[in-house]
């Protein structure tokens, strides 16, 4: 099972960056596809990116051209670099396999939007 700890969150004025960062462990990171969700108030969680082992991305059409998902297999890290933050953007940022995992849920980390 792999466990997850989110890191990088913050409070950040729309137009701003932020850069989100995911440990993992666990001997199958490397092979399994890794993927950033969120979750608004008041909203479900929602996919956000996601990157396969072998460096292919996907995103949501929300953060096309904003966010780019990467990771480290060496060092069992996924990052989440979020270019452009707006107002909508605001909530819990967690990482996970995709499909997601419901054990391996971490805390998330806090992401506020706004002026």
């Amino acid at each position: 099972q792999v466990r997850l700890v989110e890191s990088g969150g913050g409070l950040v004025q729309p137009g701003g960056s932020l850069r989100l960062s995911c440990a993992a462990s666990g001997r199958i990171f490397s092979i399994a596809t890794m993927a950033w969700y969120r979750q608004a108030p008041g909203k479900q969680r929602e996919w956000v990116a996601r990157i396969n082992r072998n460096g292919s991305t996907n995103y949501a059409d929300s953060v096309k051209g904003r966010f780019t998902i990467s990771r480290d297999n060496a060092k069992n890290t996924v990052a989440l670099q979020m270019n452009s933050l707006k107002p909508e953007d605001t909530g819990v940022y967690y990482c996970n396999k995709y499909p997601a995992v419901a054990a391996s849920w971490g805390q998330g980390t806090q992401v506020t939007v706004s002026s």
